[in-house]
C-alpha cells in the first residue's frame, strides 16, 4: 500500500467486482462478510440514514425499503428490529446483481414474510421502486463519476430519498480490517477485498463533492458514525 495515509481513494478493482466469477467461494465470502459486518457495526449507518429520511417524511406508519447491492442482506436484521420498535409496517426488498448473493439472502430470510429477494441492477431500477433505496458498502466499488451516477439512480428509484452506509477511509480502519480478515477467514475474497474496501472508502470531502454534483434539487447530508463509517441520506 504505497499511500500509507490513504489520502486518495484506491482505484484497483476488488475480486467481487468480477461478476463473471463466483460459485461456492463467493457464497462463502458473503457468509464470512456477515461476521465482519457484525464486528464493525455495518448496520448502524443504514439504520441511522433511514431513520433521518423517515423522520423528515413525517414518520409514516408504512414504509418500503429496497436494499440494493444487498449481499447476504444481514445488516437488514437491524432495520427490521428498528421498524418493530417504532411500530412501522416495513416491507423490505433485497436486491443484488449476483445470484450468489441473492441465494444467501434467501436462505437468511426464508422465514421472514416482510422480506423479498430479487436479482436487480442498480442502474436499471425503475422510478419510485420503493419509498427509500438503501445501499450499504456498495458505493466504494465505484469511481467518483460512477458514485454520482449511482446515487442519482438510487434517488430516481425512490419516493422519499436514498440511504447510504459506507466506509471511512482511514489508516486505523485499514489496519483493523487487515488484521480481522486474517483472523476470521481464509476466503480469498475476504482477505483481498476487505482491506482494499477501506482504501476505496470515503472521507467527508468526497461526500461533499458528490452532493455538489447531484441535480434535480437532491440534497445530500452525511454523518460520521462509530467504527469508521459514514451514514449519508439524500432527499428528493
Amino acid at each position: 500500500m504505497a499511500d500509507l495515509q490513504l489520502r486518495y481513494r484506491a482505484v484497483r478493482p476488488e475480486l467481487m467486482d468480477d461478476h463473471a466469477k463466483g460459485g461456492d467461494s463467493l457464497r462463502e465470502a458473503h457468509r464470512h462478510l456477515q461476521r465482519l459486518n457484525g464486528i464493525f457495526g455495518a448496520a448502524g449507518p443504514i439504520v441511522y440514514a433511514v431513520k433521518q429520511l423517515w423522520q423528515e417524511a413525517g414518520r409514516p406508519r408504512q414504509l418500503s425499503v429496497l436494499d440494493i447491492g444487498c449481499g447476504a442482506g444481514d445488516i437488514n436484521r437491524s432495520l427490521l428490529r428498528w421498524a418493530e420498535q417504532e411500530g412501522i409496517d416495513l416491507q423490505l426488498t433485497l436486491g443484488d446483481l449476483t445470484e450468489e448473493a441473492c441465494a444467501e439472502a434467501r436462505d437468511l430470510y426464508r422465514d421472514e414474510p416482510r422480506v423479498t429477494v430479487r436479482q436487480l441492477d442498480l442502474f436499471a431500477l425503475a422510478p419510485r421502486e420503493a419509498d427509500i433505496v438503501a445501499a450499504s458498502q456498495l458505493l466504494h466499488h465505484f469511481d467518483e463519476e460512477q458514485v454520482v451516477e449511482a446515487v442519482a439512480a438510487m434517488v430516481r428509484g425512490s419516493r422519499i430519498g436514498c440511504a447510504i452506509g459506507d466506509i471511512h477511509r482511514h489508516p486505523v480502519a485499514w489496519t483493523a480490517v487487515w488484521l480481522t480478515t486474517r483472523l476470521v477467514s481464509r476466503n480469498r475474497y475476504i482477505r483481498h477485498d476487505g482491506p482494499l474496501s477501506v482504501a476505496k472508502g470515503f472521507r467527508a470531502a468526497d461526500w461533499r463533492r458528490v452532493g455538489e454534483r447531484l441535480g434535480d434539487g437532491a440534497k445530500l447530508d452525511y454523518s460520521w458514525r462509530p467504527l469508521f463509517r459514514y451514514a449519508c441520506w439524500v432527499r428528493k
